[in-house]
């Protein structure tokens, strides 16, 4: 298991687990960013992550990102 951002541009991987204060997890959560959803990084710039998950594009910072663990 690793943080998201350790995985490669073009990557896909599957999350393990999203950690983080409450508020932190259920703003990820309401994103799709849940156990067990498929995660493909799109590119990483400037320490942000851009990834598709559930045939959507979304733009994460690096701290959101480190606390999304994939494998």
């Amino acid at each position: 298991m690793m943080p998201l951002t350790m995985a490669k541009e073009g990557e896909a991987a599957e999350i393990q687990r999203v950690g983080g204060k409450e508020d932190v997890r259920r703003h990820l959560e309401n994103m799709g960013f849940v156990p067990g959803a498929k995660v493909t990084v799109i590119s990483i710039n400037n320490g942000n992550v851009i990834v598709n998950i559930k045939e959507s594009r979304v733009a994460i910072s690096r701290e959101m990102a480190n606390k999304i663990h994939i494998l």
